[in-house]
């Protein structure tokens, strides 16, 4: 599984940082942070979610207010949103 994190479109309501660890706060921009990722595009970050981590990442996800986060299979199906 991975997750995909839209930088761009997230307005810094950090319920995802409540959700899932790997995403922590950045005030100064008014941003979350996905840690561990890559950037793929221009502000679009992906890394793969552990498999211990995927209910975490999966709740992140639905808690995003603006869907800046993704959530793909190992096949690269998207299922959230």
């Amino acid at each position: 599984m991975k997750v995909e994190f839209d930088e761009d479109t997230c307005i810094g309501m950090y319920q995802c940082v409540a959700e899932w660890s790997e995403f922590e706060k950045d005030t100064d921009r008014g941003k979350a942070v996905l840690q561990g990722s890559e950037e793929v595009e221009d502000s679009v970050f992906v890394r793969e979610v552990p498999d211990d981590a995927e209910l975490d990442a999966k709740f992140a996800a639905r808690a995003c207010p603006v869907d800046a986060i993704t959530i793909y299979d190992d096949d690269g199906d998207q299922l959230i949103p």
